[in-house]
């Protein structure tokens, strides 16, 4: 009697098992839906980044070339004077009374046109009587003077041209390279005398005689 009354008490026992397993695969359940429902979500959100990038892509080069084209214009519009005043220095041309009145007119736009390119950040690449520096200046032609400074810029050909320190043209210039055998002459010999003092000189010799 005992033990049967014992197999009774341990019958609730197994009727526990199946509930907690009934549990845990409710918990198994909610956390798939759960994960089921972020990864929805980040497709969604996956979706219109993508979307956004592609009307990104779209968008940067119709905003470049606008931004582009302002700039041309901007760049056309400051210019546009300084062409009005050489069309009225050509129609004048043939009214002026001499060459100097042209010269000044001309003189004039040629002003207007390096303020235009100072407004927009252009300057010129300082050359003559500057040492020659590679970076700015290109060099057409070499001479040598023994007066000057050695790798000195004698003549400028075409000036250059730099948009906020970036070298848009370098200048074109004559350099100076003084030999090393005209250096050492230079020092060794004598300075030239005068004509007069030359004249001046033998003079004294013949009175000595």
């Amino acid at each position: 009697m005992k033990q049967q009354q014992q197999k009774k008490k341990e019958k609730p026992r197994e009727t526990d098992a199946p509930q907690g397993d009934e549990k845990e695969l409710q918990t198994l359940q909610e956390r798939v839906a759960a994960l089921e429902e972020e990864k929805v979500e980040l497709f969604e959100k996956l979706q219109r980044v993508s979307a956004d990038y592609a009307n990104f892509q779209k968008r940067v080069p119709k905003q470049l070339a606008d931004s582009i084209g302002y700039e041309k214009e901007k760049i056309i519009k400051t210019l546009l004077p300084s062409l009005d005043n050489f069309e009225r220095t050509l129609e004048s041309a043939p009214a002026a009374e001499n060459v100097d009145v042209l010269v000044k007119g001309i003189q004039i736009i040629y002003d207007q046109m390096v303020d235009v390119l100072k407004s927009h950040d252009v300057q010129e690449i300082k050359a003559l009587g500057e040492q020659f520096d590679p970076m700015l200046h290109e060099a057409m032609l070499r001479k040598s003077e023994a007066n000057e400074e050695d790798n000195v810029i004698l003549e400028e050909y075409q000036k250059g041209y730099q948009l906020n320190g970036r070298v848009l043209r370098p200048s074109k210039v004559i350099v100076n390279k003084i030999q090393k055998d005209q250096e050492a002459e230079a020092v060794s010999m004598p300075e030239p005398l005068d004509v007069e003092q030359n004249e001046d000189v033998e003079k004294q010799d013949v009175e000595a005689e």
